[in-house]
């Protein structure tokens, strides 16, 4: 009887196809989304689908586990015919935070520990981000996700392990430097530019993003 990370698995397969292999220039990126926002998963699966990446979007850090088989269930699905070449996880939803499951991966999947994982969050907290960053994160980058950070990250992976370990040497050389990068606010727009326009009407009013001012400069936090 198959499990149901595999029935997840399978259908989700049926929207986004399978990726097999290693990253080349000539293949798309398969990226894992994980955020429990519907507008923000519509957001980051419409950004990275305009980086011309393949897209499996799920809604929960279990959901996540589940779909890469690390849920404890035995499962009949080899690491080789589930390629993921990136997982990209909100930090804050309730359940299993962004945190924990980029723990879960790097410490406890010998599969997939050396896959990238990006934080997204919308708090600038240094507790945070350095804790992530010793965890194992790729990155920490604040929402909204620009379509900026889509490409750099992309181009980043693309690149290979030589150019991912030579951003991680330059972040353990330079971590202030980092920080005081990740504390610069984000060019936020509101709902009714050109950054939300492919979203129906409906989302783009509920955006949380809608009423934030383009003057306001949000201070770097220190609370964990």
């Amino acid at each position: 009887m198959a499990t149901a990370g595999e029935i997840l698995r399978r259908s989700l397969a049926d929207e986004v196809g399978v990726s097999k292999g290693s990253v080349s220039g000539s293949e798309e990126l398969h990226v894992l989304a994980v955020d429990d926002s519907f507008v923000d998963r519509k957001v980051i699966e419409r950004l990275l689908k305009i980086s011309s990446c393949k897209v499996t979007v799920v809604e929960s850090g279990s959901r996540a586990l589940q779909y890469l088989g690390l849920d404890g269930e035995k499962s009949s699905v080899a690491f080789n015919d589930l390629k993921i070449n990136l997982i990209m996880t909100d930090y804050s939803m309730p359940g299993m935070t962004g945190y924990e499951l980029l723990k879960k991966i790097k410490q406890e999947s010998s599969a997939f520990r050396e896959i990238p994982v990006v934080i997204m969050s919308s708090e600038n907290i240094l507790a945070r981000i350095d804790r992530c960053l010793e965890e194992g994160a790729e990155e920490y980058i604040l929402k909204p996700v620009k379509l900026s950070d889509v490409k750099r990250i992309k181009d980043v992976i693309m690149g290979g392990d030589g150019e991912q370990k030579k951003r991680r040497s330059v972040r353990k050389r330079g971590r202030e430097d980092c920080f005081y990068s990740l504390s610069q606010p984000p060019l936020v727009q509101s709902a009714s530019s050109s950054a939300f326009d492919f979203l129906p009407s409906e989302l783009q009013s509920s955006s949380p993003f809608s009423t934030l001012s383009l003057s306001k400069r949000p201070k770097l936090q220190t609370r964990d």
